[in-house]
């Protein structure tokens, strides 16, 4: 399996549903709103065999001292091949001169996350006003 690394912005619709769905996040049945989420975050980082986008993480940021990553998903058919790993390597290193970099992690992917230098938060909660329902 060869695995390519994108710095991209523009996917077709499609990718998109397929990736989203292949995690069961309710996001991939709005594939449209996905793409043009895609032109709008400030970092995207995608993974790719061949023509199949199977993973990405996606960040926003304020130019300067805070970014958020918000989207991080690899296909589970290509789990337990460092691509998640890799993702998050490349927006640490791009975000290397920031002062925070914040995830939120469900409870289940805390230790994912701790592995690759992230820290729970001991006074603070994530907080959503949300319609999906994953």
């Amino acid at each position: 399996m060869s695995i390519e690394y994108k710095e991209i912005h523009e996917f077709e619709a499609e990718q998109l549903k397929d990736l989203f769905l292949s995690v069961e996040w309710s996001s991939g049945h709005y594939p449209d709103k996905l793409v043009v989420a895609m032109k709008n975050f400030q970092t995207v980082y995608s993974a790719w065999e061949g023509e199949k986008l199977v993973g990405m993480i996606c960040a926003m940021d304020d130019g300067i001292m805070n970014a958020y990553v918000h989207y991080l998903l690899v296909n589970p058919q290509y789990h337990g091949n460092t691509i998640g790993r890799t993702l998050v390597a490349m927006m640490k290193e791009h975000y290397k001169d920031y002062l925070r970099v914040a995830v939120i992690a469900y409870d289940n992917e805390l230790h994912f996350y701790e592995q690759c230098g992230f820290v729970k938060s001991n006074d603070a909660s994530p907080m959503f006003i949300t319609s999906l329902w994953t």
